[in-house]
């Protein structure tokens, strides 16, 4: 128990702290499928950037992570009171994207206190713990102590900074075997091929990973289940090399993938004993996985014809569980009183504590409408790029001493990560929209006949822009990495797509149903009924890599020279884009053009334009 949990916690709170965050908007009912459950089952998380204290504006995923520790805990002895195994997987990125981490300084001050109460079997690295110094250095100093044993570090080693020593991060992987069914297990945990990482880490290729000794003898060694974790796409390269390095020494073993990063709902079949499970987003969903048939052949009956009869009743099932009170009481078959524990209870006045110590709900203002990421075509006026580029980004785009100068600003969609709702617009709103501490840069006078060109390059060029430590994808919102996939089924058309950039699952709707809430609605390998909830479908579009916006340029005609001004993040691209169009730049040419972030000036916006009483 940590120090905060014994500090914030007095026998008056444990029997008056509730479930959920006070100001979470209460779960609607909908229509639910049931879990399957096998001999070995799983609860996943990845990607949650943060969003601990739940949705407060999304009643679907209201639950916190309170409710989580609520949930895992009754979960437990379900599986203990049926004599099978629950184990519980997190994939990465925990950071990054909400107040509870972004607002405090140093950050995550309470955070990591909040994080380490849910009781996590095996649990890796994300990309956004490593992009910066002081974020990786906490990774290693609390993260994987709050977590010893069960934190998996596959192919990313940490600089001592004492002696400079490359080690790693933590143990490259662990072999245990599970309480119930006693199903021998070997896990590993891995990160996809991350080259933007901070210099005080070193992420090894999965490619070359895999050649190592230590994983040779892993795969080698005789399990009944071989558990692969990473923050990495299912469909991606990286898990088919590991697929394929263990196929090559055992055949037919089970293998069960967790991933992560690309923030959708996704599952894959590699074979009929291998499969992928990926949970989504921002504590909107948890992964849920059950495997029947293991850990019973080798035990009983060592004839191999016998193992190979066992193994062909095997099965393997999913859902995708939206995280809200409703839905976990159903799971659980409790109810507001009979559910919370008064751990989970703790941890949701952790959460609460923590909240109200960092004033996450001071409001700078209120948003006068919905402003969409995804869920708006862009260009339109629903749509938050468009607000961006007209509104926002003239005006903070701003240097004191080249006001007057034509300059083309430019950031990329990816450093928008959430949508706007109508109403308050909190501290944590500004973390939750924008968490990066990105800060504009600029080129001064570039001509402008090769600035012009620069958006398109950005936006369409593809191979162009691509190379060993960059490429384009990185530069929208992670749910379009997806494109990726080998499903033919990614598009609806060249503009519009479904939530999680899936094909919708047709709706079973009848005049008697009743109403159905807006979510997702997931079309993956297995079919169309992996949600726990029956939504109504959200159509999700595609958004540019970058958006731009011209700024002081005069009334006709075009300027000679312009400065280019973009944020930080996207200097690689940028300088690429500039050479191909015949203005080449060195990093050199680039200075800073404002002192403060991108989410610090959208916030100074927000309080001269919104600033009004909700």
């Amino acid at each position: 128990m940590s120090k905060h949990l014994l500090t914030w916690t007095i026998n008056i709170l444990l029997s008056l702290a509730a479930a959920e965050q006070p100001s979470a908007p209460k779960p609607v009912a909908a229509p639910m499928r049931a879990l399957p459950w096998g001999d070995l089952n799983f609860l996943q998380t990845t990607d949650s950037h943060g969003w601990q204290a739940g949705h407060l504006q999304e009643p679907q995923y209201s639950a916190d992570w309170g409710d989580y520790v609520s949930f895992a805990e009754r979960m437990h002895e379900k599986a203990d009171s049926e004599g099978v195994d629950l184990l519980l997987i997190d994939t990465g990125d925990r950071i990054e994207g909400n107040g509870l981490y972004d607002g405090s300084n140093p950050k995550g001050e309470y955070f990591y206190d909040i994080v380490k109460e849910q009781h996590i079997d095996v649990i890796c690295t994300g990309n956004h713990e490593l992009y910066q110094a002081d974020a990786a250095a906490r990774e290693y100093n609390l993260t994987v102590p709050n977590f010893k044993g069960k934190y998996l570090a596959s192919n990313l080693d940490y600089i001592n900074p004492a002696t400079g020593e490359q080690i790693p991060m933590a143990q490259r992987y662990r072999m245990f075997t599970t309480k119930n069914r006693g199903i021998r297990i070997v896990a590993f945990g891995f990160l996809f091929n991350f080259n933007g990482n901070a210099n005080n880490t070193v992420v090894q290729k999965v490619e070359d990973t895999i050649k190592e000794p230590w994983f040779q003898d892993a795969i080698r060694e005789d399990v009944d289940l071989f558990l692969v974790v990473g923050h990495v796409m299912l469909h991606g390269p990286e898990y088919k090399a590991i697929y394929t390095a263990i196929r090559s020494q055992k055949w037919d073993t089970p293998i069960q993938f967790f991933g992560g990063h690309s923030h959708i709902r996704d599952y894959k079949k590699y074979d009929s004993n291998a499969y992928g499970l990926q949970g989504g987003r921002y504590m909107e969903t948890i992964g849920w996985m059950a495997i029947e048939g293991l850990g019973t052949s080798k035990k009983d009956e060592a004839e191999d014809y016998k193992e190979l009869k066992v193994r062909a009743s095997m099965s393997f099932n999913r859902r995708y569980i939206d995280t809200n009170l409703f839905g976990y009481h159903y799971h659980t078959g409790l109810n507001e009183t009979t559910f919370p524990t008064e751990h989970g209870k703790n941890v949701s006045y952790m959460i609460r504590s923590a909240r109200k110590a960092l004033s996450l709900d001071y409001a700078y203002g209120c948003a006068p409408r919905d402003l969409w990421l995804n869920r708006a075509p862009y260009p339109s006026n629903n749509n938050i790029l468009t607000w961006l580029e007209n509104e926002v980004i003239p005006e903070v785009a701003t240097n004191e001493e080249r006001r007057d100068v034509p300059r083309l600003a430019i950031i990329n969609s990816g450093t928008m990560r959430f949508d706007i709702f109508k109403g308050a617009f909190t501290k944590d709103t500004t973390y939750i929209i924008s968490p990066f501490v990105s800060k504009f840069l600029f080129i001064k006078d570039v001509p402008y006949s090769s600035a012009k060109g620069v958006l398109a390059l950005l936006n369409n060029a593809g191979p162009i822009l691509e190379s060993e430590s960059v490429s384009s994808n990185q530069l929208a919102p992670p749910e379009q990495l997806s494109i990726l996939k080998d499903s033919t089924s990614f598009l609806h058309s060249l503009d519009q797509v479904s939530t999680s950039y899936q094909t919708p699952m047709v709706s079973s709707r009848t005049e008697k149903s009743p109403d159905l809430i807006p979510g997702y609605t997931t079309q993956d390998d297995s079919g169309s009924d992996g949600d726990d909830t029956v939504h109504e479908p959200i159509s999700f579009y595609r958004v540019p890599n970058c958006i731009q916006s011209p700024i002081a340029f005069p009334a006709e005609g075009d300027p000679e020279k312009v400065d280019v001004v973009f944020v930080d993040f996207i200097q690689p691209w940028v300088l690429t884009a500039l050479e191909y169009s015949g203005a080449k730049y060195t990093a050199a040419d680039v200075e800073v053009y404002t002192e403060e972030s991108l989410t610090e000036l959208m916030a100074k916006w927000i309080k001269n334009n919104w600033e009004h009483d909700c």
